[in-house]
């Protein structure tokens, strides 16, 4: 199952998961702010979050893993 990972370079702006958290394909797990657009990250698959690998404010590439699915 693929992670969630950022479609755009930005700064995580939100979080919108917890470890544990149930998922299904579409959900919105993050918000990335760029260029001062804010641009949700929704999952392409549903699954379980086991860990969170970004915090709010930090910055992030094109292709970085935000969430990981089990």
């Amino acid at each position: 199952m693929p992670d969630v990972e950022a479609h755009i370079t930005g700064t995580v702006w939100k979080v919108e998961v917890e470890v544990g958290d149930t998922i299904e394909e579409g959900d919105t797990v993050a918000i990335l702010e760029s260029m001062k657009m804010e641009m949700p990250v929704e999952a392409e698959d549903g699954g379980t979050v086991v860990s969170i690998a970004v915090e709010e404010g930090q910055s992030v590439s094109e292709g970085d893993t935000l969430v990981v699915l089990e």
